[in-house]
């Protein structure tokens, strides 16, 4: 793949970011008026397709492997070892049945989605500064070889 094709291919993922994101936003809407029984399953199936994606972005990574910066390796694992302990509190949690208990989880999970989202929020600007910038050094790599 050339890297104008690589450039083009970032643009393209920028779209499914955002057509992902807004799939996320009506799901979350609807969640709002299904039945528990429909949320939890839809819940199932969100958690599902994210661990599939994650596994794939690793695959990815790996295969990568000397293209990208080290730094992605290690943002990488903090965020599978953020999610994988984000699981299990609300796994462990799932179980309690004390109605305190449960209000304040439900409380603390709230506010765990708000910062998966915020955090959503900045890694797309991240992403849109990391394309924008990919674009200007080809340009200057492009320059430097026309000027040879």
């Amino acid at each position: 793949m050339t890297t104008s094709e690589k450039l083009m291919d970032a643009s393209e993922r920028l779209a499914k970011l955002s057509q992902r994101a807004k799939l996320a936003e009506t799901h979350a809407a609807a969640a709002r008026t299904q039945a528990k029984a429909d949320v939890e399953k839809s819940a199932d199936e969100a958690r599902a397709q994210a661990e599939a994606h994650a596994k794939e972005l690793r695959a990815t990574a790996a295969a990568a492997g000397a293209e990208i910066s080290d730094s992605w390796d290690g943002i990488q694992k903090s965020w599978a070892s953020h999610v994988a302990e984000v699981r299990r509190n609300i796994d462990a949690k799932k179980s309690e049945i004390d109605a305190k208990r449960a209000e304040s989880h439900a409380d603390e999970a709230e506010a765990d989605a708000i910062m998966a989202i915020d955090y959503a929020y900045a890694t797309v600007e991240e992403a849109e500064y990391a394309v924008l910038d990919a674009i200007s050094v080809r340009m200057q790599a492009d320059d430097l070889a026309m000027a040879r």
